[in-house]
């Protein structure tokens, strides 16, 4: 998928060489402002790559335009996430995003709308996949609007183990 101006969006699979680069985005200020302090490169090996037997699906991906390395993003089975996450959450179509993009001076440029659309897009192909939600701090205006734009829809304000949050859904689009 491209994204407005031309360049092609890519995902591909978290490696364990790319801890290094993600612990340095996520200490970033406009990225740390949001996600908190990095982990240690263990607990980001622990948080971020897959497990043998892991039920939730939890991936990461780097996002890549033109192959140039843009920003994280993750998906999760949102059903049975455990730790107090969507504990309510019946649908096991349901996945889950987070999402962040690395380099500040690429904010505010719609980037990160084109991101989530096409991470989603993929996310669709999956006939199972019934919608996708995310969570972004109701303080976080910015990523609020970079999702609208990317076709999730605010169903308010919720609970979770990291504070109050927005949640958001895009729903699978009618075929």
């Amino acid at each position: 998928m491209t994204n407005g101006n031309g360049a092609r969006l890519s995902f591909r699979p978290l490696r364990a060489d790319d801890l290094p680069l993600l612990h340095g985005w996520l200490a970033r200020p406009h990225v740390r402002q949001w996600w908190g302090e990095p982990s240690s490169l263990a607990e980001l090996a622990e948080d971020f790559l897959p497990k043998a037997n892991d039920q939730s699906g939890t991936r990461g991906f780097i996002a890549l335009r033109g192959g140039e390395s843009i920003g994280f993003i993750q998906r999760y089975v949102v059903m049975g996430s455990g730790d107090g996450w969507w504990e309510d959450e019946a649908d096991p179509g349901a996945r889950g995003i987070d999402q962040f993009l690395a380099h500040a001076d690429q904010l505010g440029q719609g980037l990160g709308s084109a991101m989530v659309r096409a991470f989603v897009a993929q996310l669709f192909e999956d006939p199972a996949v019934s919608k996708v939600q995310t969570d972004p701090s109701p303080d976080n205006e910015r990523a609020i609007r970079c999702y609208c734009r990317a076709g999730f829809e605010p169903l308010g304000e919720v609970a979770t183990p990291d504070g109050p949050a927005l949640l958001m859904v895009c729903r699978r689009p009618p075929r």
